[in-house]
């Protein structure tokens, strides 16, 4: 079960990390800050795409000798854009109603950092030139966004990749990523809820937080 866990998430947080740190070729697609002076969903994932790539680029060599190097700068760049306790929520299903106050923020913090080792390790090599964003289709005006991009793989072949966000009183988050139809949370949902039926919450959260000892101790961003 964990050995077969381990594998699809590492198959999805490759993805997913090449979704989140997507970069906008021809900026014609993006939509621009409403007249609230909220940012757009591609207009943020512009922005944080340039950001990363700048700081990757600014320490390839370091992370090469090192990918532990990329932790500070996904947790720094990316993941403040990412909605952790709310897809913490989503992940745990009915298991979260189940869950003590303590039981919760401890899954949140240990769910974060393991996100941050993941997504570390995944785009230390990730260059602009796998990624594609699509136009957006979306209405500007809603607090749900879907925004569509193709992902190139080694094999030359591109895979379709959605990221989900919400609005929130922050801006922008982002909560799920669609990989070929798959959703990044359910997989999650459906692995980590059998390893909880199986064990038990305060053993799955203790397996999160072992993982996560060498991630960087920073604050969870979020709903």
């Amino acid at each position: 079960m964990i050995r077969a866990y381990m594998s699809l998430v590492q198959r999805f947080t490759a993805l997913v990390s090449c979704a989140v740190v997507v970069v906008a070729i021809g900026l014609s697609v993006s939509l621009p800050v409403n007249a609230e002076g909220v940012q757009s969903p591609q207009d943020l994932m512009d922005s944080v795409s340039k950001q990363m790539f700048t700081a990757l680029d600014a320490n390839r060599s370091a992370i090469k000798k090192d990918p532990e190097k990329a932790y500070p700068l996904v947790d720094a760049i990316l993941l403040p854009h990412f909605d952790a306790p709310y897809t913490a929520r989503l992940v745990l299903a009915t298991h979260w109603s189940a869950a003590s106050a303590d039981q919760r923020a401890r899954f949140v913090q240990a769910f974060y950092h393991s996100l941050v080792r993941l997504y570390g390790g995944a785009i230390a090599g990730f260059t602009s030139d796998r990624l594609t964003l699509l136009p957006f289709r979306g209405d500007p005006t809603a607090t749900e966004a879907t925004v569509r991009t193709l992902v190139r793989r080694d094999s030359g072949a591109t895979i379709p990749v959605d990221y989900r966000l919400h609005k929130t009183a922050s801006g922008w988050m982002a909560y799920d990523v669609i990989i070929e139809g798959i959703s990044y949370v359910k997989n999650y949902r459906t692995d980590l809820g059998g390893e909880i039926d199986a064990k038990g919450l305060d053993e799955v959260i203790a397996r999160l937080e072992r993982e996560g000892l060498s991630a960087p101790p920073g604050a969870v961003k979020g709903s």
